[in-house]
């Protein structure tokens, strides 16, 4: 009997710590019942207290893994995490052009811990190479405050910071809220102006708050990737989030890892 998995390719960069990066999109992908195969972009030093050092994976070894796995796996979806430099957003970009995949950009350029992840002089190739390719960007606040050039403190601000990076060419903007002081955690899913949507959920009082980034855009590809309407997608990996932040095991000193292996949401 054959088996139907949705393959998710991932690339993005290596967390030693296990609760962001790779090792969550491996996790997330699983518990929602998708197959994940991985690029690597970077080795990254950390654990839940802070980011330490990071070794960039050259360029051409990054592109032969997408290429490696893509000409023979095939993918249902991909999503992209830490593409730390422009070189390597410019290449990516480049090879993933040649496929017709939903494209998940999650534009990864601080750690929870407060590490720069993404060189400045990169953020131009994001906004011109790679975002207008994306069928959905995941910004949180900051990241889109840069992205939009624009400071964010309220809901109408995301909302004026969704409609700008709409403008950079993703077909939707999912725009999360969690930076923002408030006791609920409000989202924007942006597609249009005349479709457009919140998710509204109450906040969770923790610091296992460790790759909420990765995980959700990895589960959201892999709905994404079983054929789930986007705003479906975003729905039931915001669930599976939720609750994985909820029953978080605590590991760590700092901004712990998630509680990835909850069932919620798995078909």
């Amino acid at each position: 009997m054959t088996i139907h998995l949705p393959k998710i390719l991932v690339i993005a960069g290596s967390d030693s710590g296990g609760g962001a990066g790779i090792q969550a999109d491996i996790k997330a992908i699983t518990m929602m019942g998708g197959f994940a195969m991985t690029a690597v972009t970077a080795i990254t030093v950390q654990n839940t207290l802070s980011v330490s050092d990071v070794h960039p994976v050259p360029v051409p070894i990054i592109t032969a893994q997408i290429r490696a796995v893509l000409s023979d796996l095939g993918a249902d979806a991909i999503k992209t995490g830490m593409l730390h430099s422009a070189a390597v957003i410019n290449a990516v970009a480049e090879v993933l052009s040649e496929y017709e995949v939903p494209l998940i950009v999650d534009p990864v350029m601080v750690a929870t811990s407060g590490s720069r992840l993404l060189e400045m002089d990169a953020v131009a190739s994001l906004k011109q190479a790679l975002i207008p390719m994306a069928t959905i960007v995941t910004p949180n606040v900051p990241e889109a405050e840069i992205l939009a050039d624009r400071s964010i403190t309220t809901r109408d601000d995301m909302l004026a910071a969704a409609r700008i990076i709409k403008q950079l060419g993703p077909r939707s903007v999912l725009l999360k809220g969690g930076h923002l002081a408030s006791s609920q955690v409000h989202d924007l899913l942006f597609t249009t102006e005349e479709d457009y949507r919140w998710f509204d959920s109450p906040r969770i009082a923790t610091t296992s708050t460790h790759g909420t980034g990765c995980t959700l855009a990895s589960a959201i590809a892999t709905l994404l990737a079983k054929g789930l309407p986007v705003a479906s997608a975003v729905e039931q990996a915001r669930n599976y989030v939720q609750v994985a932040i909820a029953t978080a095991p605590g590991f760590g000193r700092g901004h712990g890892p998630l509680n990835h292996l909850h069932p919620l949401q798995r078909q």
